[in-house]
């Protein structure tokens, strides 16, 4: 059975060095102007309040000296992680256009150093605010739209299969990469309700499986994407609540998440999902509300919903017997089809992501999906 529904082993490589690791041991052994700097490791509350001790040219000494650590380290000023990953990205832009140029290199390895270098031009674009950067393996990487510091409400996209530093944005096919997604549900938000400021996260920041194999059918990956997720949201600023939108397998991560997460999420959505690892939105162990939607065409709704010997993801979400509270997905048209403008798959989650939950508008078959819920005007 689990053959036939496409779960199928496949191996995942990983190359290359952890360029990331070798960064913060660096900062590790680091000091500025005498004082030694907190472990890399260490929480985000200490870092952001070493930070808070430091005038801005010593801030700006430590991102340009360790531009890598500092655009990675939970707890630092998001300005400061802009401009530190600004500079992580241009060393690394130059090196792979190095690497396409050197003909000692089998050709294979200068196609996928172009790659890389177009992908790395592309994330420096004047404007661009890019909160995480880690070239190691498939690598890893986020991206905010909006303020984030002065933001009112957050939403976190989490994406799923196939998700890696080379496809964080597409230009075919763009609402079906995070970035796109991202773009999409900001302007969706603002739409929404224009007097609530906003801040969207696209996140790449876990080790997604590759296709629909073996790892996609375990919760190995979700479990180490858990804590990059409950990491990066514990460390957001200010108290805004936040919501996060899981698409396919990016919802197993949410679910293995959902009970470690910081108060603050108020809201997790899940589309397409295969399920979240558990057999009902109750069992999430979560004060957050729990939405649901598949468009009637998602392929997902084919995977078998149950967990043997670990492979398979649990209950689905959106059965009736779950718990979540079912949206429509209008107009999604399959798998990938849930950011996309004008849908009101779309127009759902803007709605949560701004806190207008008076206008969702409810699976056909759930029309209570909004009961409960107090306070509709998105603050």
């Amino acid at each position: 059975m689990l053959a036939t529904t496409g779960w199928t082993a496949l191996h995942r490589p990983d190359h290359g060095g952890a360029p990331l690791a070798a960064a913060l041991a660096l900062w590790d052994r680091g000091s500025v102007d005498g004082r030694a700097l907190p472990a890399s490791d260490a929480p985000a509350a200490v870092i952001a309040r070493f930070f808070g001790l430091l005038d801005p040219g010593q801030r700006a000494r430590l991102g340009e000296r360790y531009p890598l650590a500092v655009g990675n380290l939970d707890g630092v000023p998001v300005a400061v992680r802009y401009r530190a990953n600004r500079l992580a990205l241009g060393a690394a832009r130059r090196s792979a256009l190095r690497r396409a140029a050197d003909y000692r290199l089998a050709p294979a390895d200068r196609e996928q150093a172009g790659r890389q270098a177009h992908r790395f031009t592309s994330l420096v674009a004047p404007g661009r605010q890019i909160l995480a950067f880690d070239p190691t393996g498939s690598g890893r990487v986020a991206e905010v739209f909006g303020d984030l510091d002065q933001a009112r409400r957050v939403s976190v996209i989490v994406p799923g299969v196939d998700t890696n530093l080379l496809t964080f944005e597409r230009t075919a096919r763009r609402y079906t990469a995070p970035v796109g997604m991202a773009e999409s549900l900001y302007r969706a938000e603002r739409a929404a309700a224009p007097g609530v400021p906003t801040a969207v996260i696209a996140w790449a920041g876990y080790t997604a499986p590759e296709g629909v194999g073996m790892d996609a059918a375990t919760g190995r990956l979700a479990v180490e994407g858990a804590k990059r997720l409950g990491s990066l949201v514990g460390a957001l600023p200010g108290q805004s609540p936040v919501a996060l939108f899981c698409h396919s397998y990016g919802s197993v991560v949410c679910g293995v998440a959902a009970r470690s997460l910081p108060r603050r999420v108020t809201d997790l959505g899940v589309a397409g999902s295969p399920g979240m690892r558990t057999g009902s939105a109750a069992d999430l162990g979560t004060g957050a509300r729990i939405w649901a939607m598949r468009d009637p065409g998602d392929w997902i709704a084919d995977v078998p919903y149950l967990e043997v010997v670990g492979v398979g993801h649990g209950a689905d979400p959106v059965s009736r017997g779950f718990g979540a509270r079912r949206l429509s997905a209008g107009g999604a048209e399959g798998h990938t089809g849930y950011f996309e403008p004008g849908t009101v798959a779309l127009d759902n989650f803007a709605r949560i992501g701004t806190g207008s939950f008076g206008s969702v508008v409810c699976a056909e078959d759930d029309a209570a999906c909004r009961r409960g819920i107090s306070g509709t005007d998105g603050y």
